[in-house]
């Protein structure tokens, strides 16, 4: 085959990075020369869209554009979509964009290598090429989801909740193992429903032993675990499994049951709060991350101050906020009025974010003076920039220590806290 060039770029969540990076690890073997900058020049581009809410369905329609020109400009021979904005809306984006070449669905990994006539290697069906710094890797346990939230319209492009067998899974990590990885990101649209369908019972806990055992692997972080019906026996396995991280990612949403119920969600705000307690209270020192929506339709101003009370009560070590967003093909939009202005949801979304860096700078201030185990990630401008096992890439604060020490990339180190803003913190190695 001639040597060719692809260029896949990435948008959206870390479930989709992991979807473009075992079809990188095909496209490599067969010889491509592989990138995945947006900025990087190649014979073909693949852009991996995210169509979830509006934002991001903007940010992936303004990519395939920017395809588009470089096509024109001869810069790309081939253009190509796929991810979720192409499976939900691909005979729109056929007629509106037919410089594409062809669009592909979510899961269309199969059709992708026949059009780019690659020979797909069932060997490597467990292997990645890592995209991110190579100590940590996002490990996808799951696909789909069986909620029926109203404001979501995952379920109708990605399907009913499917769990990967764990073997499968211990074989994809040891694989990443191998390649340096230490930190596992455990990712699903909802984690501890993992394994129902495949055993007929909930099989996180035993899915992070078999991960735990793994050799290399030094920490295990879990990300969105939905409330409702939240197993608690998981947490038994987060206090005494010293691998796995003491953090936990748990979109909540609302407090108000009025707008909880408007959400379906199954939850009441009284149980919610239950919930929390018991997070706490069973796993001592764990940091919550939590994400919120504002401007839900039937939000009143006083569900949001019930709101702005309850994120002031609970003082969350992480947390987000997004706007509500009306979208197509979601219980929400078929049964309910979005009646609130974008300027009404952005001020609620900035009053929240207001309080939370006051609240997140008082709880950074009691680290100054103690040791925490700090991994590096990088090595920016004068700082090496690490994070706590309290801090996920991307989306949490980071640990920075002065370049001048002798550390690496990847590296544990015990680093003495000596100064903190609102979400990061400084340090210096002991």
């Amino acid at each position: 085959m001639q040597h060719k060039t692809i260029n896949i770029i990435t948008l959206g969540c870390s479930k989709n990075l992991v979807d473009s990076e075992r079809l990188m690890r095909q496209f490599e073997e067969q010889g491509f020369d592989v990138r995945f900058d947006d900025e990087a020049p190649a014979e073909i581009l693949l852009i991996n869209t995210c169509g979830f809410i509006l934002d991001a369905k903007e940010e992936s329609v303004n990519m395939i554009m920017d395809g588009v020109r470089a096509k024109e400009a001869g810069l790309v021979k081939k253009l190509y979509v796929m991810g979720c904005l192409s499976a939900r809306y691909r005979e729109e984006l056929k007629k509106e964009i037919p410089e594409v070449d062809c669009f592909f669905g979510k899961f269309d990994f199969d059709a992708i290598l026949r059009e780019l006539e690659v020979a797909k290697r069932k060997d490597l069906l467990f292997d990645r090429y890592l995209t991110t710094p190579s100590h940590y890797a996002y490990l996808k346990i799951a696909e789909g989801c069986d909620r029926s939230c109203s404001f979501c319209a995952i379920p109708q492009f990605t399907g009913k909740h499917q769990s990967v067998p764990v073997d499968d899974l211990v074989k994809e990590a040891s694989l990443l193992a191998q390649k340096g990885v230490k930190e596992l990101l455990l990712i699903s649209q909802e984690l501890t429903y993992y394994g129902i369908d495949l055993y007929k019972k909930r099989m996180l806990p035993e899915l992070i032993h078999r991960l735990s055992e793994i050799g290399g692997i030094e920490w295990i972080r879990l990300h969105y675990a939905y409330p409702a019906g939240f197993p608690v026996e998981l947490l038994k396995t987060m206090r005494e499994n010293p691998k796995v991280c003491r953090y936990l990612d748990v979109p909540l949403q609302h407090i108000s049951d009025r707008v909880l119920a408007k959400m379906r969600r199954n939850i009441t705000g009284a149980e919610t709060r239950q919930l929390i307690q018991t997070i706490r209270d069973e796993v001592p020192g764990i940091a919550l991350r939590t994400t919120l929506i504002v401007g839900h339709p039937g939000e009143t101003e006083e569900d949001f101050q019930e709101l702005l009370a309850f994120v002031d009560e609970m003082k969350f070590e992480r947390l987000g906020v997004f706007p509500y967003s009306h979208e197509e093909d979601t219980w929400g939009y078929r049964n309910l009025d979005d009646t609130l202005s974008q300027q009404v949801k952005e001020e609620r979304l900035a009053r929240i974010m207001e309080l939370q860096q006051a609240l997140s700078e008082k709880m950074m201030n009691k680290w100054i003076g103690k040791r925490r185990k700090v991994l590096i990630d990088r090595i920016e401008g004068e700082h090496w920039i690490g994070r706590t096992e309290h801090d996920s890439p991307e989306v949490d604060g980071e640990v920075l220590i002065n370049r001048n020490y002798p550390l690496k990339t990847g590296g544990f180190y015990t680093v003495e806290i000596t100064g903190t803003e609102a979400f990061d913190s400084y340090g210096k190695p002991v």
